[in-house]
């Protein structure tokens, strides 16, 4: 089944359960041309701006928070839940849905086309090819160093500044490498989108998860880093061995890939290609660093200059044309090669803007609210020790409803942040136990970034679930006692 034909089953299924569950909603509080805004289904109102306004409401959350642009969407309101009318989707909401995903996830699709021009531009030029050679020349009888080197890079970069859609621009340069390894194809998804994963999980710095759910829970972002980054290293060490033992157990006999009808290729590759050292001309050296600072420049702007998606999409864009000038292609072969690249990947962007759909259906129908509200209200109940754990699943739970990490963030983290004052719970295990839920269930959430990772390697989700599943579990119990000692330890 293909990762389209998933995700529109899912689309009907969020449908379906609009007709099953009581709509509501909470009040949310915006900022807006220096103002608070009050959204409410009896209309909106205007305060003016008051540094008192969100602490009379509730919301544990400074001010200038929203004045200074670290909370740009609207945060629930303890409290405010109230029931409404039902709305329903219906036929037409469900073919609209994946219109309007793509719509919404523009920035993000024209990124990975970008992405594609850039790659096949680059590819064009050869360099990639004698690189690869040579690299792989370089670890030949080494590539586990290889997998654990790239791994902790992406794990780094997903925890520091919240690397994931980035990632898509590593598949054309890793996939050759480790298929010459005599690797399956689960490794690049494990490597690189399951690093970035793995990152979320453990975020320190990660603005668009753990600083804004720090604000939004109405505590200091930095309470906890030294316990983040402890959690980051230890969960870090045990993927890479998880990966690194399968890697080796696939190597040494090909048969026991889990990856479908990918045995016969590694065989291939691993026997029929054996690199040899070679000298790169100085024109693909450049060409090399151009393609390396590309990557770094990103990374810089992303953690230094609150560069997002356009300016990434800007940087390769230009980078393309830099190397389209000094390896001399000429405009016709450039274009050429550029569409072509935006092409092979059109499909992945796809998946990417109809899983945004799926989201459009959940707040059409007014049950994203009401699943919070009711599983708030058990979980509040609990001891101290059982109640954290069971965020933790609970968070799992909603991660298949919204993917957003600072969607997720905003709407939780107010009203668990009031629940965690009344359980007597520190702030920063609410926040913890959010991000690990994030982290978990996001290696399985057809609504993130795992299905067009999967496309990318022509993996099925089915040989992803039974490589990734016992790694999950281990996570789990990890991150539970973590969390656990955080209450009683902290």
């Amino acid at each position: 089944m293909s990762p389209i034909t998933i995700l529109m089953i899912v689309i009907v299924a969020a449908a379906a359960a609009t007709w099953l569950i009581p709509a509501g909603k909470y009040d949310t509080l915006e900022y807006t041309d220096n103002a608070f805004v009050i959204h409410s289904s009896r209309g909106d109102s205007t305060i003016p701006y008051n540094a008192r306004v969100p602490d009379g409401l509730g919301i544990k959350i400074a001010a200038e928070k929203f004045s200074s642009g670290s909370i740009r969407k609207p945060v629930a309101i303890p409290g405010t839940y109230h029931a409404l009318q039902g709305n329903r989707q219906g036929i037409i909401e469900i073919i609209q849905a994946p219109l309007r995903g793509i719509m919404d996830s523009i920035d993000i699709i024209l990124f990975i086309l970008v992405i594609g021009g850039f790659i096949n531009v680059f590819n064009e030029t050869g360099a990639m090819a004698q690189g690869l050679r040579s690299l792989s020349a370089k670890f030949k009888g080494r590539e586990s160093w290889l997998i654990i080197v790239l791994t902790f890079l992406f794990s780094f970069g997903g925890a520091s500044f919240g690397m994931a859609e980035e990632g898509f621009a590593f598949y054309a340069i890793l996939i050759p490498l480790f298929r010459a390894a005599g690797y399956d194809m689960l490794i690049p998804v494990a490597v690189i989108f399951g690093g970035t994963q793995l990152g979320t999980l453990a975020s320190f710095t990660n603005p668009f998860s753990t600083i804004i759910a720090s604000n939004a829970a109405g505590v200091n972002w930095t309470d906890g880093l030294t316990g983040r980054i402890f959690i980051f290293i230890v969960t870090t060490s045990i993927y890479i061995w998880y990966i690194v033992r399968y890697a080796l157990r696939v190597k040494k006999d090909p048969a026991r890939s889990l990856a479908e009808n990918t045995g016969e290729a590694i065989v291939a590759q691993a026997s029929g290609q054996q690199p040899a050292d070679e000298i790169i001309s100085r024109r693909k050296s450049v060409l090399l660093i151009i393609f390396l600072l590309t990557f770094l420049i990103m990374i810089a702007g992303v953690v230094w200059l609150d560069w997002w998606l356009l300016e990434m999409s800007a940087l390769f864009l230009t980078a393309s044309l830099v190397v389209a000038i000094i390896s001399r292609l000429g405009e016709k072969l450039y274009l050429k090669q550029f569409i072509t690249g935006a092409e092979g990947l059109l499909s992945v962007a796809f998946i990417v803007g109809i899983a945004r759909g799926i989201t459009f259906v959940m707040n059409e129908g007014n049950i994203s609210d009401t699943i919070l509200y009711y599983s708030a209200n058990v979980v509040k109940q609990m001891p101290p020790s059982i109640f954290i754990i069971a965020l933790l699943g609970l968070f799992m739970v909603f991660n298949q409803f919204i993917a957003s990490s600072s969607g997720m963030a905003v709407l939780t983290m107010p009203i668990m942040g009031a629940l965690a004052v009344i359980i007597n719970i520190p702030g920063r295990e609410i926040v913890n136990a959010y991000l690990y839920g994030m982290g978990i269930m996001g290696f399985l959430t057809p609504t993130g970034l795992i299905l067009p990772s999967l496309a990318l390697c022509n993996v099925g989700f089915k040989a992803w679930w039974k490589f990734i599943l016992p790694l999950l579990v281990i996570l789990f119990v990890v991150c539970s006692i973590f969390l656990v000692a955080g209450i009683y330890l902290g």
